[in-house]
């Protein structure tokens, strides 16, 4: 059974993601991260996290590790649920100070403050392959083009 399909009890998610039992607890009494597996329905009863939850569970720990607010970190994840649909770990997150900011695309967007777009990142990757089929495509237009022979004076 991979990753994907397993289901994690509170105690085994607590370790994987390597905080206490009672963080754990606590994150799930108050709504910050709910198990989709099963939620806790009175005394005895377990909670049940699938993969998606510890990944959601170690990235609010690492949030908190780099000094972001309990609070903060709440509304990060109510914006990154409402707007990263795909994987969440695709995401990237700039922390800046108590700024935390969502790297969508070319955007970087500060969650903090309702997804205001505050930069424009421009992706150097593409410059290469831009300027090499330029090249490409004026040597098929012009397949004449060769060097043009110097004359040297003596």
């Amino acid at each position: 059974m991979g990753g994907f399909d397993q289901m994690f009890s509170g105690t085994k998610a607590a370790q994987i993601v390597g905080i206490s039992y009672r963080q754990l607890d606590y994150w799930a009494r108050t709504n910050l991260v709910r198990p989709s597996g099963a939620d806790a329905t009175g005394s005895g009863s377990r909670r049940l996290y699938t993969y998606r939850d510890l990944l959601e569970l170690k990235i609010i720990k690492k949030l908190l590790d780099a000094g972001i607010k309990l609070e903060s970190v709440r509304d990060v994840f109510a914006y990154l649920r409402d707007h990263v649909d795909s994987d969440i770990t695709s995401a990237h997150i700039v922390i800046n100070g108590n700024s935390v900011l969502l790297c969508d695309g070319e955007d970087l967007i500060d969650v903090l403050r309702g997804g205001q777009g505050v930069l424009n990142v421009l992706p150097l990757s593409s410059v290469r392959d831009e300027v090499d089929s330029n090249i490409i495509s004026l040597q098929v237009d012009s397949p004449a083009m060769t060097p043009t022979p110097r004359v040297v004076n003596s």
